[in-house]
């Protein structure tokens, strides 16, 4: 399986209220959530993004306050996956948990531009530029997380793994 789209670009330093502002979290509905993504980094976004399209970052990804919901709004905006040069920590995890693939590739955060198509490949970590044919490295996902985001999150891994 690999994941392929148009590219979002965006700076350092996203954090999670620039991917979902907190006057939204008073919603648990995800469609709702998925509705303001990314709505403070760029008003637009929503209106044109599409099923499969893959974000890129620079430093620092999902830095801010420890909130599922990013994560959340950004899969169910029809994202296929974030590529940045790193991500806060916290942001990871939850990304995972939540089944959001992410991909570390300073490289790819400096060379793909919005609007590049763009091709992961999750087993081999390739992340191929389409619109420039150019190919740059991530470090692939192990085996086990690559497992949960197959599954669709940590709960739903856990349930198909009898846990």
């Amino acid at each position: 399986m690999t994941y392929k789209g148009k590219a979002f670009k965006f700076g350092d330093n996203i954090d999670t209220d620039a991917i979902i502002p907190a006057r939204y979290l008073n919603t648990s509905n995800y469609t709702e959530l998925a509705a303001h993504c990314m709505e403070d980094a760029d008003s637009e976004f929503i209106k044109k993004v599409s099923k499969g399209d893959i974000i890129v970052g620079g430093e620092n990804f999902g830095c801010g306050s420890s909130r599922e919901h990013a994560p959340i709004a950004i899969k169910h905006a029809g994202v296929s996956c974030v590529i940045a040069t790193s991500f806060a920590r916290i942001f990871f995890r939850n990304s995972i948990n939540m089944g959001l693939p992410l991909f570390e590739s300073r490289e790819a955060s400096k060379a793909i531009e919005s609007g590049d198509e763009v091709e992961v490949n999750p087993d081999t970590g390739e992340i191929k530029n389409i619109s420039k044919n150019e190919s740059y490295k991530a470090k692939p996902l192990p085996e086990f997380i690559q497992g949960i985001i197959d599954a669709g999150g940590l709960l739903a891994w856990a349930k198909k793994e009898g846990k």
